[in-house]
């Protein structure tokens, strides 16, 4: 029992930091050494808003005592005697002694409170103050209850519809106080959500993350779905921890109203309730640990379910070409079974757990009976004070239950906590560890230049070529052949700088001056102009030139197509493979880098089109690295680089060599 607890306390912790990771950055910058600056400025908050809340009051009722003097006597007397007793007394100066506090806390600290980081407190801070504000309504309702149902039995008009008129009012100021509530709180998880979703877009982005994260081999990688973590998940992240922070802070706020005044009513009606709450908060915690994990899942089988779908979509053509239907129905109804399977346990788990809930608050129902039975009956407690400590017991109740309430919420909350903060997690540890994994050592050149260099599959051992020696300056061709599976694209990927070597030096030329075609280009979501001038400012050429560029490439019937350059369409499905590497090779020209790569980016170009694009880039001086298996590919090539099968790599003039060797 003892290990449990300790586990479930451990479990907990964590749940807590990996929170805090999340949720601070935000609001304030991130360091393992300021979280409990970030607590001290919540509290801080708090004094501010409570010092703000009691000035408001005071100043409304001192506006409202100047004009309309008697209206305030007769209806708000008790609200300006509350006020009088503060002020006279050590409150007023402890609360205004907190606020100065508070504001000096945030003063102190306003250097890390900058690119908007001062607008999310600020929204939290309103939140509060409404928040505070309904609460205070609201335990005045219960007197106001009391009163009136007294005034009601003893049948005193006057009394009545004074109290009544007092409870409208209270409906009224509470109206627009909820509504702008829901209105802040909406706001602060948009823009919450959009600066997480940012942030996090930047992570994956950045230093290729995004490609280390999402390897050829999926075992290779903890991280499913990413645009499911970035989309969904923060979305749900950002609302769920706003949601049930503030429903958390509502229900302290409950209980510090309420538990006082029903202490005056009956001392053993609050002790009841409090045990009572307590047991059953505690068995549902115990039995919803089951539940945590079931939600964790189904987002995972969710999101997997999704990209079924999404591939299929992505390779209709593919698949009609080799009538597939039938495997692509079994493998997304997989994963749709998987999803329904574990939405089947979460459905049981659920009802097991409501059949506990209903059970909790049901019980709860006969407790104010029971208790104040015997005091009513006696004459020891008037019926006006049963309904307000009935009133009392139930807001009371409701924030006792409150992970009762919520303990769905709770699970589906720690699912997205732990898949997001997992998310982040490998990000910085890719950034951290990745290419410190290496010893290589890669610099800058204006040629490209690998001494002595292994090349080998990160993360593996399998060495694919050793020793490598290789020297390409401007203007160079080199043709790469060799059997498949012997490290052609490998050494294409080390050399384009997205793998690091194991051993040796490698020196390449700046990201500006080197471009990589693979055999299936990328083509990008956005119009033609986009395409073809990517990744450069689409706005940096003329309809002419992009037009001519066009020409260039042998791809006039595009231009009739599409006379307009700004169309978008779907060009990975509507562009033929060839036309695909054709305007691979546009885009090429547009962007004139000193070195090329190219991965049989010719495999679907007849040998005419091949010859002219190949003589593209002899016009224009480009050193070009092409791996291809097609003969006519050495008739553009001085150099071919033949690596074999065990490691071993040769030199030879294209001259000398012919593809019957190989």
């Amino acid at each position: 029992m003892t290990s449990s607890i300790s586990k479930a306390q451990k479990g907990f912790i964590t749940q807590i930091i990996k929170l805090r990771k999340l949720t601070q950055p935000y609001f304030l910058p991130y360091s393992k050494n300021n979280g409990w600056l970030f607590v001290y400025l919540l509290i801080a908050l708090l004094f501010c808003v409570g010092g703000t809340v009691l000035f408001l009051l005071t100043g409304l009722m001192s506006l409202l005592g100047n004009v309309a003097p008697q209206i305030t006597n007769q209806f708000l007397g008790g609200v300006q005697n509350s006020l009088i007793i503060i002020w006279n007394g050590p409150s007023g100066i402890i609360i205004s002694s907190l606020f100065a506090l508070g504001v000096f806390s945030f003063i102190s600290v306003r250097g890390q409170l900058r690119q908007r980081r001062w607008l999310p407190w600020l929204l939290l801070g309103l939140i509060i103050l409404m928040l505070l504000s309904v609460n205070g309504i609201n335990a005045g309702i219960t007197f106001l209850v009391r009163d009136i149902t007294n005034a009601l039995i003893e049948k005193n008009k006057i009394e009545s519809y004074k109290n009544l008129w007092i409870l409208g009012i209270c409906f009224i100021a509470a109206l627009p106080i909820r509504s702008f509530q829901f209105y802040f709180s909406a706001k602060l998880q948009l823009l919450w959500r959009e600066w997480l979703s940012k942030s996090l877009i930047n992570d994956y982005l950045d230093d290729r993350t995004y490609y280390v994260l999402n390897p050829n081999d999926e075992s290779e990688t903890n991280i499913d779905n990413p645009d499911q973590r970035i989309t969904e998940d923060a979305r749900d992240f950002t609302a769920q921890t706003i949601d049930l922070s503030l429903n958390i802070f509502d229900s302290l706020l409950v209980f510090s109203l309420n538990i006082f005044i029903l202490l005056s009513i009956s001392k053993e009606l609050t002790l009841a309730l409090v045990i009572y709450a307590t047991l059953i908060s505690s068995l549902l915690l115990f039995a919803s640990r089951k539940l945590f994990k079931l939600n964790y899942d189904q987002l995972r089988y969710e999101a997997d379910f999704r990209y079924g779908l999404v591939h299929v979509r992505n390779n209709a053509e593919s698949i009609a070409f080799y009538s597939g239907e039938d495997q692509e129905s079994k493998e997304v109804k997989r994963r749709l079974n998987s999803a329904v399977d574990n939405f089947n346990l979460l459905i049981v788990w659920e009802a097991l757990l409501r059949v506990l809930q209903r059970s909790g608050i049901y019980g709860s129902v006969f407790i104010p009976f029971i208790i104040l039975a015997g005091p009513i009956i006696s004459g020891e407690m008037d019926y006006g004070s049963f309904q307000q400590a009935n009133l009392n017991y139930n807001l009371l109740e409701g924030s006792l239950f409150f992970i009762i309430y919520k303990i769905e919420a709770l699970a589906r909350f720690s699912a997205s906590i732990g898949r997001l903060e997992g998310f982040q997690s490998n990000m910085n540890e890719v950034k951290d560890n990745y290419y410190d994994d290496f010893s290589v050592n890669i610099k800058t050149n204006e040629s490209i230049i690998l001494n002595n260099v292994n090349i080998k599959t990160p993360g593996k051992e399998n060495v694919l070529i050793k020793n490598l020696n290789l020297s390409i300056k401007t203007g160079e061709t080199l043709l790469v052949v060799g059997p498949s599976g012997c490290g052609k694209t490998s050494l294409l990927r080390v050399i384009s700088g997205l793998w690091a070597a194991q051993v040796g030096e490698i020196e390449t030329p700046d990201n500006g001056d080197l471009l990589f075609i693979p055999q299936k280009p990328y083509m990008t979501l956005g119009s033609l102009r986009e395409q073809l001038c990517y990744p450069l400012d689409k706005n940096r050429f003329s309809d002419d030139h992009l037009k001519a560029v066009l020409e260039e490439v042998q791809l006039h019937q595009i231009i009739k197509r599409y006379p307009d350059l700004n169309i978008k369409q779907d060009w990975q499905r509507l562009l033929s493979l060839g036309e695909q590497q054709r305007l691979a090779f546009a885009r090429l020209l547009l962007n004139s880098p000193k070195f090329v790569v190219l991965d049989e980016a010719t495999s679907a170009l007849d040998v005419s089109t091949e010859k002219h694009l190949y003589e593209l880039l002899n016009q224009r001086e480009m050193a070009c690295i092409s791996v291809g298996h097609r003969p006519t590919l050495k008739n553009y090539h001085a150099t071919v680089l033949e690596i074999t099968e065990n490691q071993n790599w040769r030199l030879i003039p294209s001259e000398s060599y012919t593809f019957n060797e190989n």
